[in-house]
Parts: structure tokens; sequence; C-alpha cells
């Protein structure tokens, strides 16, 4: 038997994005934001105000960087989801992180975190709050790659937001290949 719940913005697993980009005077400013992925082969799409801070920032500068949480950063990618740019403009020093200037668009990289998507705007709609952003680059600290030189998702220990618990996950074990294992029954 099933139980519903109506309506709710649940799904399984919501990756924990950092989206970051400069301001007007180049002051980066970051926000944690989860309801996002990949909507298109070289397009990102977000849900996000328009009150937030990283929102004008990204939409005067038409570029943005999306960095995934990690498991090691969790406190510091909380905080800078709970704290406001427009009321504390140091909230990167608060949480301990350090940018650098991403090579492929107007936007800063969280050294922090190794792995990064780097947007171009495409589009935002204040209304139903949706960010397109073209994706530009991915780039990842040589720290999280495999010997083949890929990302590793265990070095890089993403975490996901569980929205009926109210708590952050790492991912978990393999249980299959993808692509693969569906030959099977063919």
């Amino acid at each position: 038997m099933r139980k519903n719940f109506g309506a709710k913005p649940w799904t399984y697993p919501q990756p924990v994005f950092i989206l970051a980009a400069y301001d007007e005077n180049g002051q980066p400013n970051a926000m944690n934001a989860a309801w996002g992925g990949i909507s298109d082969d070289k397009e990102l799409s977000l849900c996000i105000s328009a009150e937030h801070k990283t929102t004008a920032n990204l939409l005067a500068r038409k570029a943005f960087t999306v960095s995934m949480a990690t498991a090691d950063q969790v406190v510091a990618c909380d905080y800078v989801g709970i704290a406001s740019g427009n009321a504390e403009p140091n909230k990167l020093e608060k949480a301990g992180w350090h940018t650098t200037k991403a090579e492929s668009v107007d936007a800063s990289l969280i050294d922090e975190l190794p792995m990064a998507v780097e947007c171009r705007l495409v589009s935002y709609d204040p209304e139903s709050c949706r960010l397109v952003g073209e994706i530009v680059n991915v780039s990842a600290d040589e720290s999280i790659l495999d010997e083949a030189g890929k990302i590793d998702p265990e070095k890089l220990r993403p975490i996901t937001f569980d929205p009926i618990q109210g708590v952050y996950r790492t991912l978990g074990e393999t249980v299959g290949k993808a692509f693969k294992d569906g030959f099977k029954l063919k």
C-alpha cells in the first residue's frame, strides 16, 4: 500500500549546488541551491529567487559557476545557504573559502570545492525563478581524479539534499553499470 503526500518538491537525489558570481565591484558571492540539474547536453537549470545577492550578481555579469557541495565542506555549504549576501558581504570569508577566477567565464571558483561547472547565463525568469545556464566548462581539482584522469565521486564526496528528512547525505555505493546492465533483459 502507498501513502500519498500531495504535491511536494521531493525527488532523490537532489544535488546541493553552490552558485558563485562576482558583483559589480568584482567581489565574489555564493549561495546554496538544491533545486536544479542538467536540462540539456550543455545546459543546467536551477530554481533561485530574485532576492538573492548571487542572482543579482549573475544577472549583471551574465556568468556563474556551479560547484558540487562536498561532505568535508558541509558546514560552509549550509552557511552560504542561510546567510544572505545582502546582509553579510563577507560570507565567503566567514565560510573559510577562497576564490579563483574561472578560466571560461567571468565568475569565481571556490577553491575548497574541487568540482565546478562554469556557465554563461542563457535566461532567467523572475516569476518562475528558473535560471538556465549554458555549460561552457567543467573543471576539477586533480585531487578528485582517478587513475584514468576522470572525476571519482568517492574522492569528491558530493552531498545531496534530503528534503523529506531535512538533512544532507553523501552518495552511496555503486549498484550497477549504466547503459549496460539492462542488456541482460534484451
